[in-house]
Order: C-alpha cells, then structure tokens, then sequence
C-alpha cells in the first residue's frame, strides 16, 4: 500500500499508473490534492477496466450504431408536418372568407338594375299574373297644375298606366 507522501511526490497531470489511482480510490485527502493537480484523475480512478460489455468493446460499439442508424431512419420515415393545427384552422378560415366574399362581390355586380318606382315604371305582365305593389312610395292619384310638364306612357294594352310628372314645387321624395 502506498503511503500519501509518496502519492503526492509521484502524482502528474494525466497520470495513468495503477497504484496511484488505486490509492486515490481509498484516501479522501488526496483525492482533493489530485483534483487540485488535475481534475480528470478522478474519473480515471474510478476504474472500469474490468467493466467489459458481453461480445467486448467492438461488438457493444457496433450495436450502439446500429440503434443510431435505426432511429435515424425512424425520423427520416416519419412524417414531418410543417404546419401545425393552427395554420391550418388559419388557411381554411382564410379560404372561407375569400369564398363568401368573391360569392357576396359577384351577386353585388350581377343583380339586376332596379329604377325607382316614382321615376319609371315598366309594366310587362301577363294580364293573368298577381303581382303585390312594389312601390314604397304613395301614388299620385289626381294631379292639377299649370307649371307642370305631365307625359303619359303609351299602354301596352294592361291596366298599368304609367305617368311622369315634372313640376319643381313637388317634393324630391315623391
């Protein structure tokens, strides 16, 4: 058994001697010296030597790598999903949006071109057909003025009778 006088003249930086380290392993007080000298030794006196993996070195190594080359291909196969659940939700309702309002500006240019009821009305029915009023404006039933310009469409034969009425003393909304 070595004595720790003899530990601490002996002992250098990267020391590999087994009697050095085989003391290192029982002595607390020099196991602080030879921290302060150089700290891997105590890693080094831990030992292992008889610490032998079942095929040996090579065969513990090559299973090591092939686990790394499994996982690795386990990733490799896996699928990758770029766009997390929100980005979706966040596209869809984009889509969405976009869709209702190219359908919302389309009907907008495509509906029909109505004229007020008061300033024109075209009568085109069948004489058999119902029809509810679709002016929201009041009629003019009788009209008397001398400063007016009265003209009467032509009737094309239904009982609708258009007349327009040009007089400034009318009011706008009639």
């Amino acid at each position: 058994m070595m004595t720790c006088r003899s530990f601490r003249e002996k002992l250098q930086p990267g020391t590999s001697e087994p009697e050095l380290l085989e003391h290192l392993r029982h002595c607390d007080a020099c196991l602080d010296f030879a921290m302060s000298v150089d700290p891997d030794l105590f890693f080094r006196s831990i030992g292992g030597e008889e610490l032998v993996p079942p095929g040996g070195v090579d065969a513990f190594v090559g299973d090591v790598m092939s686990q790394v080359r499994v996982r690795q291909a386990e990733t490799s196969l896996a699928p990758h999903r770029t766009v997390s659940v929100w980005q979706r939700l966040a596209i869809a309702a984009t889509i969405a949006v976009g869709i209702t309002g190219a359908t919302l500006a389309y009907r907008f240019e495509h509906r029909p071109v109505t004229h007020p009821a008061s300033a024109i009305a075209v009568a085109a029915r069948p004489p058999a057909a119902h029809f509810a009023p679709t002016a929201t404006k009041s009629f003019v039933e009788t009209y008397s003025s001398h400063d007016a310009t009265i003209v009467e469409m032509p009737n094309d034969g239904s009982d609708t009778k258009v007349v327009m009425i040009f007089d400034d003393k009318l009011p706008a909304d009639l």
